[in-house]
């Protein structure tokens, strides 16, 4: 049975958890930029524009004639007899505009509409044209449930204050007098046109961007042997920027999910916002297990007299100070067996990478023998370096070099494995980074970033995260 201190002790860690800040596995920034782009684009996609132009001015206003004023109203009815029609003639959205609200925690969406109508009377020969310039406005907002959260847009209508209607062209007095009533008489009828017929549209034109936008983190990443893939945890709005916070899993070539990432106690630095378009946070750890993918364990013989002879010759010196009458038996098939125990892991600190692995070598006189002269265990590391190109993301590892060798067992006799630590680099320089900077030349793709309208890539290091942003033109 649990004795008290085992309770007490449960309590302590879970509330010790509770007020860890959790962090997603990744986030992808945007910025005001990409989400008036995006917004942009779609409202072309929905016609927002021939909604414009469709707008029934003329049934409107006779349907709500001066805003439910009896006595306007009639004026307004008997001028509408005199109306032989009343349309829009041109049509235009102005750049939108994505601000930050008062307290930081929504978007204020501003879709400027230029247009002009015309109308035309009996008494009048010519048509008469307004410029009307008004603005539609909405909020985006985080709301959840219990699924989580989601973005919305919601209080979609006419802004306030934003209406302005003038002729284009001055008429006479008389025409001039009917152009003002007929423009005060449509200066309750756009707000309501706005809401009613170009508000849904918008409304429409956000959820299939958000929509694209799910679409886009939930593209996998190719690696080497299987499969990278986000999916959102929650979104956030923190002053103009929407985050998506994402969660991520690994799967092998046959699609099995080997391995989760959700939020976790693990640190993710957020760089500090610099006007990037948009920013992908990666989470230290994620970014390790998709280099691991890339560099599985492996086991490799080199021929060393064959195809590192000068190597193979320092070797054999070196192997002379331990053991004079060993280093007489290296024949020209001497074999260097080395063997990568586990998966690299990658190490970040202050914006640099390094690469660590535990490598076991050993050396064996000739390829006819099955004993080792003796077999080693080494603390390796590289420097690393993330580069791009295009919208592909590659890691390079530099010089190897063996931090600490212990002597696993030996058939020459015991000696100090710090005698063999410089040629050992070497021999792991010369013969297994090849190999694995083979293997991480595939590279990773990051789709996100032409998806998002940008050719290429650049990359930088936080202190436990890796950062992909646009590159600079």
């Amino acid at each position: 049975m649990a004795g008290p201190w085992t309770f007490a002790l449960c309590g302590l860690l879970a509330a010790t958890l509770v007020r860890a800040t959790l962090s997603p596995a990744a986030v992808l920034s945007l910025s005001p930029e990409v989400i008036e782009g995006k917004l942009t684009q779609k409202l072309k996609d929905h016609d927002a524009v021939d909604i414009l132009w469709r707008l029934p001015l003329l049934s409107t206003m006779r349907e709500k004639p001066a805003g439910g004023n009896p006595i306007l109203g009639s004026l307004v009815t008997f001028l509408m007899k005199y109306i032989i029609w009343l349309k829009v003639t041109s049509a235009n959205i102005l750049q939108l505009q994505i601000q930050p609200s008062a307290d930081g925690q929504e978007l204020v969406v501003k879709v400027p509409l230029d247009m002009a109508a015309g109308f035309n009377m009996p008494l009048v020969k010519s048509i008469v044209e307004m410029h009307m310039e008004t603005e539609a406005q909405a909020i985006i907002r985080v709301e959840t449930s219990e699924r989580g959260g989601t973005l919305v847009l919601r209080n979609c209508s006419n802004s306030q204050g934003s209406l302005r209607l003038s002729l284009l062209r001055r008429f006479s007095f008389l025409v001039n007098s009917l152009a003002d009533k007929v423009m005060s008489f449509l200066l309750p009828t756009l707000p309501t046109l706005v809401k009613s017929q170009l508000c849904p549209v918008i409304e429409a034109a956000f959820e299939d961007m958000r929509e694209d936008l799910l679409r886009l983190v939930r593209v996998p990443i190719s690696l080497s042997s299987g499969h990278l893939q986000f999916d959102l945890l929650s979104p956030a709005i923190k002053h103009d920027v929407i985050q998506l916070h994402l969660q991520a899993e690994l799967s092998d070539s046959q699609g099995k999910v080997t391995k989760w990432f959700n939020e976790s106690a693990v640190s993710l630095t957020m760089p500090t916002p610099e006007g990037e378009p948009f920013s992908l946070t990666i989470r230290q750890d994620v970014v390790n297990a998709a280099v691991a993918t890339l560099v599985p364990p492996e086991e490799l013989m080199v021929l060393l007299d064959y195809v590192l002879p000068e190597l193979a010759l320092r070797l054999k010196s070196s192997i002379k100070v331990i053991n004079e009458k060993a280093a007489d038996q290296l024949g020209p098939t001497q074999i260097v067996k080395i063997v990568t125990q586990e998966t690299p892991e990658l190490l970040l600190d202050q914006g640099r990478a390094k690469v660590a692995q535990l490598i076991v070598l050993e050396v064996f006189a000739t390829s006819e023998v099955r004993r080792p002269f003796f077999t080693l265990g080494i603390e390796a590391s590289s420097e690393a370096q993330f580069y791009t190109k295009g919208d592909q993301l590659t890691l390079n590892l530099n010089e190897i070099s063996a931090n600490r060798i212990h002597l696993m067992n030996s058939g020459i006799g015991l000696f100090d494995p710090e005698l063999l630590k410089d040629i050992t680099a070497e021999m792991l320089t010369s013969a297994l980074l090849p190999n694995e900077n083979g293997k991480l030349s595939s590279g990773i793709p990051v789709s996100m970033v032409k998806a998002l309208g940008f050719e290429a890539a650049s990359c930088s290091l936080t202190n436990d995260a890796l950062v992909v942003t646009p590159a600079s033109s």
